[in-house]
């Protein structure tokens, strides 16, 4: 079955009893049992849920995993993830990850005694010199946030078989371009996840996080954690992520679309100096993108010849959305240094790249033409 036809299908008919098409609300907190010792398989809806078990069980169909697993957001699902290891463990994460991923392990996880080495990923001579013998796990972001640097993924997990003492779980952030362009399980990887507040719902109106494992016994371990720690996405948002992920396709062909051509427009603009977009023929790392991918998505980053443009373009856009978050329909422009990546300090930013005259854009599905326009006249000094 083809991509589109799993995501227009996902959740359908679940109500065998009167076989809606849609899947139903559940919104119940538990379930009558027919007898002592007999269940219907659903106790408690922390436990499970069936409109969250039809929206997990498509996602883990889209990213070709053993089984999926929704939370109320997507730090929840990376935490639940980050619960896996141990005081004592050792993580090797992408450099210019987004910042909650950043703060997280700097002012949470480290606290329990979680140890990490932030890496350019895209470098895999750095993966290998981060390696120690306590390293569990090598999380990654590609393209990253907001810089859409690109790490090889079936090459970083050639390198994470080859660890001793033991082997290392590759861990792929794959928010930006979704399964629809990128399936990282099918490349090697352990473990996907997503901010499925983005792309997998689409349209700006649900929060929600999923983790897609590959392996049954590694699925067992974030069934458990994800029961007991009780971060579960609710029915009414687990439905909305099923309506947004019957569309995924559509979205996704048109967002890469108007982000390649916003993308080839920005690069001659007088007072852009460079746009990171990987379906650029001069991006860094296209060749792997190429090879791993099937497309480029809807996200870019863009840098302007002056720090005083960044606030003149989020005063001036009209089409364009100032505000956070990205993966919707509507196209939404972010200023990463006071917003996303706040929380990694000046000096880091600013050896990453993520410099006051850096814009983060998620473009839409509206008329290229449009956004082109309002991005002009936002720009016009």
């Amino acid at each position: 079955m083809k991509f589109a036809t799993k995501a227009v299908h996902a959740g359908l008919v679940t109500d065998k009893t009167t076989g809606a098409i849609s899947t139903p609300i559940y919104q119940t907190t538990t379930f009558r049992h027919p007898e002592l010792g007999r269940s219907t398989g659903y106790d408690y809806s922390r436990t499970q849920n069936p409109t969250r078990k039809a929206a997990e069980e498509a996602v883990a169909a889209l990213e070709e995993g053993h089984a999926g697993f929704a939370f109320a957001s997507g730090m929840a699902a990376i935490s639940a993830i980050l619960m896996l290891y141990q005081p004592g463990d050792h993580l090797i994460i992408t450099e210019d990850c987004y910042g909650g991923t950043y703060r997280i392990m700097d002012k949470i996880f480290s606290q329990f005694g979680l140890t990490v080495t932030f890496v350019d990923t895209s470098s895999l001579e750095e993966v290998r010199q981060a390696l120690q013998p306590a390293t569990k796990a090598i999380l990654l972001e590609t393209p990253t946030n907001p810089l859409m640097k690109i790490a090889d993924i079936r090459a970083i997990t050639a390198i994470a078989r080859q660890h001793t003492p033991q082997p290392v779980h590759v861990i792929v952030d794959n928010t930006f371009l979704s399964p629809y362009f990128q399936q990282p399980l099918t490349l090697g990887a352990d473990i996907v996840f997503h901010s499925g507040t983005k792309y997998l719902s689409g349209h700006n109106d649900v929060v929600c996080g999923l983790v897609v494992a590959g392996d049954p016994a590694l699925c067992e371990k974030i069934g458990f954690i994800q029961n007991a720690t009780g971060a579960i996405l609710g029915p009414q948002d687990s439905w909305l992520l099923l309506r947004g992920i019957k569309t995924l396709a559509i979205r996704s062909r048109q967002h890469e679309k108007n982000a390649q051509a916003v993308a080839e427009w920005l690069t001659t603009h007088p007072s852009v100096t460079k746009v990171y977009y990987p379906g650029l023929a001069n991006h860094p790392g296209k060749e792997i993108q190429d090879a791993q991918a099937s497309g480029y998505g809807g996200m870019l980053s863009f840098t302007v010849d002056h720090p005083r443009l960044p606030a003149q373009v989020l005063r001036k856009v009209k089409v364009l959305q100032f505000a956070e978050s990205l993966g919707g329909v509507e196209s939404l422009i972010t200023f990463p240094a006071v917003q996303t990546h706040a929380d990694i300090p000046a000096d880091i930013r600013e050896r990453l790249g993520i410099s006051d005259c850096l814009l983060r854009l998620s473009v839409g599905i509206e008329d290229v033409e449009d956004i082109i326009a309002d991005l002009a006249q936002a720009l016009e000094q």
